[in-house]
């Protein structure tokens, strides 16, 4: 998937859980790119947890991927609720369109100017079976990174 023609710049510290990583992973780090860097596997958390990274250096944030070992004990690390996750794009058309082309379900609107002025569209929670991958239960905000920003993580990786 090395044709991606979009880069998630970085967002803050999230942990998702859901109760099999493997669609979350198919969604995190097949379609946007994420690198798992680690594992971590706690009997008395009850979770399996895949460490995703993006970024590097300071900006370099950690994405969780979440199950629980035993479904019916505590924590239930998949029940947990989470409004969404915004993500920092460098370009957000081509982003929408080849996530669209690659199977993933995009919510109502389009793109639009959000809250904060910037260009932003949704990933739906809920795959369909035209669009088989989404959120697995998390809205995630997809928001056009501004020159400033896209200059600042390019400074940083050295380009």
């Amino acid at each position: 998937m090395s044709n991606r023609p979009f880069t998630v710049l970085g967002i803050q510290q999230i942990a998702i859980g859901a109760p099999s990583k493997d669609k979350l992973k198919r969604l995190w780090v097949d379609m946007l790119g994420l690198e798992v860097t680690g594992n971590f596997v706690s009997e008395r958390e009850n979770v399996d947890e895949d460490i995703c990274a993006m970024g590097s250096g300071p900006f370099k944030v950690e994405v969780d991927l979440m199950q629980p070992l035993d479904a019916d004990k505590k924590p239930a690390v998949h029940a947990t609720p989470l409004n969404h996750v915004g993500l920092w794009i460098d370009d957000l058309p081509k982003a929408v369109e080849w996530l669209t082309a690659q199977g993933v379900r995009f919510a109502p609107g389009g793109i639009r100017k959000g809250a904060a002025g910037f260009d932003i569209c949704f990933l739906h929670p809920k795959a369909s079976e035209e669009f088989p991958i989404a959120g697995e239960g998390v809205l995630i905000e997809l928001v056009q990174a501004p020159a400033e920003v896209t200059a600042a993580f390019k400074r940083l990786a050295g380009g």
